[in-house]
């Protein structure tokens, strides 16, 4: 029986009725005109969404040379067209640039497929319909509307599979400042890694994104997003972050591994709804970076985050931001630098500016965190050198409002932390703290080497403890304007060459309950500031303190009543 190519394909009851007619010395699989017409998509055939489009049958080489994006965008579109399915990149190296993902399309890389990156940037176009900023007084999008692959406005969609997504980052690194890169672009006209925009129920899972130009994974006002079982290596150009969400809600992000140069997973603009599990990072810069918006109802657990030359947990909120209910717990930190930073206030402060209204950062929990604080080093697989600065260099966990700006209920449970010290007297003698939200680093060196708290109402520290590798001249702790604080379990190392292990700067209604002195220190409390008082020491081991108070700059010595 001959098939004519140009009919449709045949329906499951007439595949049967050709079965029951056909003879077997005819050789049923020796008509591969028969099977070829089988994988033809049909308008009138039940299976409408179920397809599968192999980007080979639409003209894909999978070469590693040939330009495959017409192709692959054509696979797409017919999977689109036909109501969705299937796209698939079986095993070869297709060399994309631009292709735009459709709704109720599942884009699957086999296990030996890999899409690589054009390493010609007029491959590349922005999508239009993806704005680089929204209108006044929202959030910006920023950093370019150019992707890989992209998706606009679209519903279901999905990428999956074994295989990889290479950017060719290194193509757009200019060799020197201020030259071209081989690409011939370079700046926001980069391409991320994937790019999405208002989509709705997307996924992306078990897949290996690597060598990006720009992001990895960038994810804008979108909703019901699932990321799961993700390798991303991204290190071969600035910017290269991992995740990145614009004002998204309804986001789980969970069992993958990142290691990038930039943000590993920022969150601007007004995310909600959003979880991070079972996680590993490492990067130069930031993991969890929340600047601007509003966030709120965001959990991130069970996550080990190592050689982190930044910071972990970086918040910055400015007059237009509000940070409220987010939990960080059960979180391993290995050879990181910061390794948490809250900043409440103006990034750039200027003199002529007139005063705004502070923005809000309250509830915000640390459970569960066990760190080792190390000095920064240059990451071994970045081909570029990062510089680091003073406040890198002597970092510590920062709490740092400002002015009218107060953070308000702070809490850290389960919290331990050792830190390199190296702090001299000259660090430990700093009072005026610059009033700056930006950078965490850009305070300079911090007053202490433990944590430096200032604005804060409602604070909770229960078993914390901080211990130092090297000797360290700064306190433990610094409160700076700090009210309605309740200290209980905590242990930490003195110097005795040090002022004081605590130091309390114009601090009201403050409880320290069950401290413990691990190393001797001349005195465990300074209270500093007319403005102290209402603070009580109940019980625990002071032992070690040459004197358990000292009252100076104005404060008085019944500002602290101690039951010890």
């Amino acid at each position: 029986m001959m098939i004519d190519p140009d009919k449709p394909s045949f329906s499951r009851r007439k595949w049967l009725g050709l079965l029951s007619t056909a003879s077997l010395g005819s050789g049923l699989f020796a008509a591969t005109g028969m099977a070829a017409e089988m994988s033809r998509p049909s308008p009138d055939e039940k299976d409408l969404g179920t397809r599968t489009y192999n980007v080979r049958e639409f003209g894909a080489k999978g070469d590693g040379t040939t330009l495959d994006t017409a192709a692959v965008q054509a696979a797409i579109d017919a999977c689109h067209k036909d109501q969705g399915g299937t796209v698939l990149v079986p095993a070869g190296v297709f060399v994309i640039g631009t292709v735009e993902m459709k709704s109720n399309v599942t884009l699957h890389i086999a296990a030996q497929g890999k899409l690589l990156g054009s390493g010609d940037g007029k491959q590349y176009h922005a999508t239009e319909t993806i704005p680089t900023r929204d209108g006044p007084g929202e959030w910006t999008m920023g950093d370019g509307n150019v992707g890989l692959i992209v998706a606009a406005n679209a519903d279901n969609i999905t990428i999956e599979g074994a295989g990889t997504i290479d950017g060719n980052g290194a193509q757009f690194r200019p060799p020197t400042r201020g030259a071209q890169p081989p690409s011939g672009i370079t700046g926001n006209r980069r391409p991320h890694h994937l790019l999405f925009y208002k989509c709705r129920n997307l996924t992306v899972r078990e897949i290996s994104l690597v060598a990006g130009a720009y992001h990895s994974v960038r994810v804008c006002a979108c909703s019901q997003v699932k990321l799961d079982g993700l390798h991303i290596h991204n290190r071969v150009n600035h910017n290269n972050d991992g995740f990145h969400f614009i004002s998204c809600e309804y986001v789980h992000v969970s069992n993958s591994d990142v290691r990038c140069q930039d943000d590993a997973c920022a969150l601007f603009g007004s995310n909600r709804f959003v979880t991070v599990t079972n996680c590993s990072f490492s990067t130069r810069w930031s993991v969890f970076r929340f600047g601007g918006g509003h966030s709120e109802n965001i959990t991130v657990s069970n996550c080990l985050i190592y050689e982190t030359y930044g910071c972990p947990i970086k918040m910055r909120c400015d007059h237009r931001s509000h940070y409220e209910n987010i939990s960080f717990s059960n979180l391993v930190m290995q050879n990181v630098t910061g390794p948490i930073s809250i900043g409440l206030g103006p990034q750039r402060p200027r003199a002529d500016a007139p005063p705004e209204k502070p923005g809000i950062v309250r509830n915000i929990s640390f459970n569960g965190i066990h760190a080792t604080v190390a000095k920064p080093v240059p990451l071994s697989d970045v081909p570029f050198i990062s510089s680091y600065n003073p406040g890198e260099m002597f970092s510590c966990i920062i709490l740092n409002g400002m002015d009218e700006g107060f953070l308000e209920h702070i809490s850290f449970n389960d919290v331990h932390v050792t830190f390199p010290g190296g702090g001299t007297a000259e660090h430990a003698a700093v009072r005026d703290v610059p009033k700056v939200a930006s950078e965490y680093y850009v305070i300079g060196v911090p007053p202490a080497y433990g944590l430096f708290a200032r604005n804060v109402r409602g604070l909770t520290l229960n078993n914390v403890r901080f211990r130092l590798a090297n000797p360290d001249l700064r306190p433990a702790m610094v409160f700076d304007h700090v009210t309605d604080a309740a200290v209980n379990g905590l242990s930490a190392d003195g110097n005795k060459d040090a002022e004081s292990l605590l130091r309390f700067i114009e601090s009201r209604d403050v409880l320290l309950s069950a401290a413990r002195l691990l190393s001797p220190a001349a005195v465990f409390l300074q209270v500093e500031g007319a403005g102290s008082g209402g603070i009580t020491i109940d019980g625990g081991d002071l032992s070690k303190a040459a004197l358990p108070v000292a009252a100076k700059s104005g404060a008085a010595e019944k500002a602290v009543r101690a039951r010890i």
